[in-house]
């Protein structure tokens, strides 16, 4: 086992050729975007993220990784935890820093114990373990990963946790007018209605792919990334360097929606993409238009994904709305291990209880879904 300052120590074919041995393709959890971030000061420095990349080898050979960081705080998660470091600090405990396994920045699932095979994966669980428990570190977290991941942390002693995302699936859809006819009338009719309020401001809309997105269109992009985040009094996790970076490496997954009107300009969103999902991320806008938002993150995204045959758009983290437009209820789990014995056994409790109420919410997310086949068997 080795722990690497950063993705510049690992190679960059052995990291990849390692998670395509894992059987991934998301572009979150490849070596050049993982190093973006870094290289572009968003996980380095004094973001609060620390990058210390557990690494199996055998001789030569890189069989196992998990994207880890020393974190001094609980931004950029999307996985809360911040009662918990509450409790700590009232009871005069440090709870930063702490260890994270996760994709910084997004609510993006995916593997996190990276592994040729299942002797390897099983290993990095132990080892991860090991190190949460000699470090002298508050904690442990290892979030948005396949449940079988989730399940050998438990064997280690860790909580499960669960939470909920909403992701389209792509039924085979012709076209999005063939989308639409799938769902109940109401949500047909109230889509079209967002759709019609858009172009009746006058308002025009584009997509651009790889490196026909030109070095122009990412400042105006970054524009309306920050003006999102200045709109709710936050600071971006993210730089235009970053997205340069990302621009330049990985260009055959990006995405992005420009929205003018008369020409000019005035909102964007940002969508990455492999051969099956589309993860749509990043949104802002410089004027306010009715029903923006929901075509540039939602209708958009939909219609791109039917054009390429990818079979699940992710919306991200939060917002029933989403079920009104198609998108459903998935499950998402984390696994999270405390040092101090009450503390665990406190939020062990919580995981229990949460995870009894995340079932009734998922059964009611269900029942309210748009497709026009449960509406039917409702009525």
């Amino acid at each position: 086992m080795r722990l690497a300052p950063g993705l510049a120590a690992i190679e960059r074919a052995a990291w990849n050729a390692l998670l395509t041995a894992d059987g991934g393709g998301n572009p979150f959890l490849r070596h050049e975007y993982l190093r973006a971030l870094e290289e572009a000061g968003c996980v380095s420095g004094d973001s609060g993220w620390t990058p210390q990349h557990l690494t199996l080898w055998h001789g030569d050979a890189l069989v196992g990784a998990v994207p880890l960081y020393l974190k001094e705080h609980s931004y950029g998660e999307y996985v809360f935890d911040r009662s918990w470091a509450e409790a700590y600090q009232h009871h005069g405990l440090d709870y930063y820093p702490k260890w994270l396994a996760a994709v910084p920045f997004t609510p993006v699932g995916g593997t996190r114990l990276i592994a040729a095979d299942d002797s390897a994966r099983t290993m990095l669980a132990e080892l991860l373990a090991q190190l949460a428990r000699s470090s002298g570190l508050s904690s442990l977290h290892l979030l948005l990963a396949p449940l079988a991941q989730i399940e050998l942390l438990q064997t280690q002693g860790c909580v499960l946790r669960q939470g909920v995302q909403f992701h389209w699936r792509n039924a085979g859809f012709a076209d999005f007018e063939q989308f639409l006819g799938a769902l109940a009338q109401p949500k047909r009719k109230k889509i079209r209605a967002e759709r019609r309020k858009v172009h009746e401001a006058g308002v025009t809309l584009t997509h651009k792919c790889g490196a026909k997105i030109a070095e122009r269109d990412w400042a105006f992009f970054i524009r309306c990334y920050e003006n999102t985040y200045a709109e709710h009094h936050s600071t971006p996790y993210l730089n235009l360097d970053f997205f340069l970076r990302l621009a330049a490496a990985l260009p055959e997954h990006l995405m992005l929606v420009l929205a003018q009107r008369d020409g000019v300009p005035i909102a964007a969103s940002l969508g990455v993409y492999d051969r099956e999902r589309l993860y749509g991320r990043y949104w802002g806008a410089l004027e306010h238009v009715p029903c923006l938002h929901f075509e540039c993150c939602y209708y958009q995204m939909i219609e791109f994904a039917i054009e390429r045959g990818l079979q699940v758009f992710e919306g991200g983290a939060q917002g029933a709305h989403k079920l009104a437009r198609g998108l459903d209820p998935v499950p998402t789990y984390s696994a999270h291990w405390l040092a101090q014995p009450q503390m665990h056994a406190a939020v062990a409790r919580f995981a229990a209880r949460e995870a009894e109420g995340m079932a009734h919410t998922l059964d009611e997310l269900n029942e309210h879904r748009a497709w026009r086949a449960l509406a039917t068997e409702a009525e």
